[in-house]
């Protein structure tokens, strides 16, 4: 309770809850309440939102610290206040590093201000992609969001920002003239992107960022951006409260993240995070909306955004992150392990499944024991060491390495202990999560639409809940099945576009297209090849659900023209299935 009624005297008015004192590191929400709530906590929490946020605040605390007590401390209290109010302008005015002490002058509370002005808004035009309509594309929109300078004339910022981009903008803080962007690189995996500008002008007077080390748990970091809410450029603050492989949902995969309780809203995507020490480490790109959860931001650490940095230096283009193309079982029972041959001391993971299409299924079998990644030994539920007193998922290691580098596994196989070396690739999935920017693949024929399955394309036709909305086999496939080859695609008729010919065929929407005239349809080119080439009096579609579609050739054929007409289609199929 002593510390609880210390808190309330710095700086807080009495009539304030001490339960809401407590909860205001992890409720920060604008930068006025972030400067005002950390007020309240102790330096090593409130230094970063006093100096960056609200500096007339710093002398309101400072005033009441001293209050009652006017000749014993005038000395000690009269130096600091001009130390901090001059970094503040400075870095108001010229955007430079400037380091600010705080605290008894010891150096133990030294802190440094991160420029503010490498931090650009983004602003995105959008054309998207019409799934329903394939052979057209929807109304473009725009967006806005925020970025930050690197070293090279390179900006960062999240891969969403600029997705199915036309344009893209960018404007310095302080400055009216909006200057176009060119995207060198998309991660979409990783959520994130490099864009230049080729105008010399934009780079007058821009510090690229620095980057630093992967923080620690509760040490602080303040977001930098441009969020909803205002034009000009926003501060929040906050401290690392976790550190562990995080799903990333625009690239639905699971990479290292950061946990963060500052505040990270629409337009803070893309903006850089600092430390105490002015480095940025990491990138704001998503954040926890429920409603038992206030103020879960999660932010790209330092280790994911230079392997996308190096991978595109090393390529000259992103080429993703590879995985193990396994899915494997945790072995913490005891008698899983008796009966898997394991003794005492060993550990590891067992292989439930392998991607037939990856490299590993050249060496690898199911039940084989995973014990070790590049020397690392894997702990029964799956973990490495991470740092001190942390653990972490083995897939972390497979993240840092790039696309073609070799791995040496160790297996456990019929109690037998055998060393693979195995070179790592992407992975490819039969409904991949995302079509890298490319128009979506279309066929037609007597009405009927014939397309490919991927994520986007559930995510158009079903909405957000696409997991609750779309057809139980689709989710099936989406979340169980490999391919057995890596051309291999889920080929739909996505609708019957009505006519004569087609009576009775009406209903059929997203239905898998199984086989054609009793061969096996393998991907949406091999059915357009087999139809267009088919000499047999009828055309026959086997689909799922035993439903059959039977039409004569020649006259589907002859259809076929008169119904793109009707509808406005230009071409029958999409230009990446002329070739």
């Amino acid at each position: 309770m002593g510390r609880e009624s210390n808190k309330r005297k710095r700086g807080r008015k009495p009539k304030i809850p001490s339960t809401e004192t407590l909860d205001l590191p992890s409720t920060t929400t604008t930068s006025t309440s972030t400067s005002t709530a950390n007020a309240t906590l102790d330096d090593v929490f409130s230094v970063g939102n006093v100096e960056l946020i609200d500096p007339p605040n710093t002398t309101t605390v400072n005033n009441h610290r001293t209050r009652g007590r006017p000749k014993k401390r005038p000395k000690p209290e009269k130096s600091p206040p001009p130390q901090r109010r001059g970094p503040a302008r400075s870095v108001e005015n010229c955007g430079d590093f400037v380091e600010v002490t705080v605290g008894d002058g010891d150096g133990m509370g030294a802190r440094v201000v991160p420029a503010m002005d490498a931090v650009v808004k983004v602003f995105c035009t959008h054309t998207e992609p019409n799934f329903s309509l394939p052979w057209q594309r929807k109304r473009q929109y725009s967006s806005s969001s925020s970025g930050f300078a690197i070293a090279g004339r390179r900006i960062l910022t999240n891969a969403h920002s600029v997705e199915h981009f036309t344009q893209v903008k960018l404007k310095k803080r302080g400055s009216d003239t909006k200057f176009l962007a060119t995207v060198l690189a998309i991660g979409t995996e990783c959520d994130i992107a490099m864009l230049t500008v080729d105008d010399d002008e934009f780079w007058e007077g821009v510090s690229p960022v620095e980057f630093g080390d992967l923080p620690a748990l509760q040490d602080a970091v303040t977001v930098v951006g441009y969020p909803i809410g205002g034009d000009t450029i926003s501060v929040t603050s906050g401290v690392v409260s976790r550190i562990e492989i995080l799903s990333y949902v625009h690239g639905s995969t699971e990479l290292l993240g950061l946990q963060i309780d500052a505040a990270i809203n629409s337009g803070n995507s893309g903006g850089p995070a600092f430390n105490d020490k002015g480095n940025c480490v990491g990138i704001a790109f998503q954040s926890l909306k429920h409603e038992d959860a206030e103020n879960i931001g999660y932010v790209i650490p330092t280790p994911v955004i230079m392997h996308f940095i190096q991978d595109y230096e090393k390529n000259g283009a992103y080429t993703g992150f590879p995985i193990l193309g396994v899915e494997w079982q945790k072995m913490e029972n005891p008698d899983l392990r008796t009966a898997m041959g394991m003794k005492p001391h060993q550990k590891g993971v067992r292989i439930r499944r392998i991607d037939p299409t990856a490299p590993e299924s050249n060496v690898l079998q199911p039940s084989d024991i995973i014990l070790s990644f590049d020397g690392i030994d894997i702990a029964n539920d799956g973990t490495v060491p991470f740092r001190h007193g942390e653990r972490i998922g083995f897939s972390y290691l497979i993240s840092q390495k790039y696309t073609g580098d070799n791995a040496a596994i160790k297996v456990l196989r019929d109690s037998e202990i055998l060393n693979f070396d195995i070179e790592l690739a992407t992975h490819k999935r039969l409904i991949p999560a995302h079509i890298k920017g490319r128009p979506p693949s279309y066929y037609i024929i007597a009405g009927f639409v014939f397309t490919t399955v991927s994520v986007p394309y559930l995510r158009s036709e079903y909405g957000k809940d696409y997991e609750f909305e779309a057809p139980v086999k689709l989710l099936d496939k989406l979340l169980h099945s490999m391919p057995q080859s890596p051309d291999e695609q889920l080929v739909v008729v996505s609708q019957v576009l009505v006519a004569d010919i087609n009576i009775g065929y009406e209903e059929i929407v997203n239905t898998q297209v199984l086989a054609f005239n009793g061969k096996a349809v393998k991907n949406l080119k091999s059915l357009a090849t087999m139809v267009e080439s088919c000499e047999d009096e009828f055309l026959k579609f086997d689909l799922d659900y035993q439903q059959i579609v039977v039409l004569r050739t020649e006259t589907a054929k002859a259809a076929t023209l008169d119904i793109l007409a009707t509808h406005c289609i230009p071409s029958a199929m999409s230009d990446d299935l002329k070739s």
